[in-house]
């Protein structure tokens, strides 16, 4: 009871405000910002999500809902659209935006229903021969009960085979949080780009450090250590490209979706079994 008491007092409202100040104090210009500080950016309410993204990407979109199976999980919006004139299958992990729309969206943590009706998705693109982009922003998939007698784990494990064999160009593009085995689950693709404060790790900087530092508040040593930042990962290969964010303006998305365009042409010209050697090569190098 003693140690249970010792760390709840870490989480404490000047804790909170000391996070709070790290978001608020660095201009959205500033390059320099520590890795706890690009974890609050990737965090902070004001981006854009996987809607907006769509929306300022893709033109013509039609969503596509269910698994065919169980449900629809409204965590992963998914369906058919243009870029660039090209027909694609767009598949997004939407976090929502006010409240109500987070507990829609389940505040982007997707159910194995929602990872299947993504694999549904992407088995009708390579039907219709469609590339395929994943937009990704999740602290996590969904964790409860529920989930997990529904086969949470077999799910995304099933994607992550699915998608290595997946016969028509795929991209994944972070957004905002690339949490765990919930992001993962949707990039197993021929690129993953990153925007400039987006992360991507294997576990949440509050998770590491109470489970490596048994202490909570040692949330920035742990954000450092993860090398979960876009030149991080960049670095290491886990990314291919990182996106310059500037004001994520109609400029932004208008530049952003000429590139998609450009890449998914790109990648039509490839044959289909070098496509996927080349896929299941990249990930095989880790």
């Amino acid at each position: 009871m003693k140690m249970a008491a010792k760390t709840d007092n870490k989480k404490t409202p000047a804790n909170a405000d000391k996070k709070k100040a790290a978001l608020e104090s660095v201009a959205p210009e500033q390059k320099e910002l520590t890795p706890y500080e690009i974890v609050c950016r990737s965090r902070d309410k004001t981006r854009p999500t996987a809607v907006k993204y769509i929306a300022g990407i893709v033109d013509g979109f039609i969503e596509l809902h269910g698994d065919r199976g169980f449900a629809d999980d409204a965590a992963i919006i998914g369906g058919i659209g243009r870029i660039g004139g090209m027909p694609v299958t767009v598949i997004g992990i939407e976090k929502g935006v006010d409240t109500a729309d987070k507990i829609k969206h389940n505040f982007g943590g997707a159910s194995p229903e929602g990872y299947r009706k993504a694999l549904r998705l992407m088995k009708q693109a390579e039907k219709f021969n469609r590339p395929v982009l994943n937009i990704v922003d999740t602290s996590g998939a969904a964790c409860g009960i529920g989930a997990e007698e529904r086969g949470e784990a077999e799910a995304i494990a099933v994607n992550l085979m699915k998608m290595a064999g997946l016969k028509v160009p795929v991209l994944s593009l972070f957004i905002g949080e690339g949490g765990s085995g919930g992001a993962l689950g949707l990039a197993v693709a021929d690129e993953v780009w990153i925007t400039e404060t987006s992360t991507y790790s294997v576990i949440s900087p509050e998770g590491c450090a109470s489970i490596l530092y048994k202490d909570s508040s040692k949330v920035r040593e742990a954000a450092e250590a993860l090398k979960l930042t876009a030149p991080e990962l960049l670095k290491k290969k886990a990314v291919e490209r990182v996106i310059e964010e500037k004001d994520f303006s109609d400029g932004y998305f208008a530049a952003l979706k000429s590139d998609i365009a450009e890449f998914f042409k790109k990648k039509a010209a490839v044959p289909v079994e070098q496509l996927v050697a080349e896929r299941y090569k990249r990930f095989r190098a880790f």
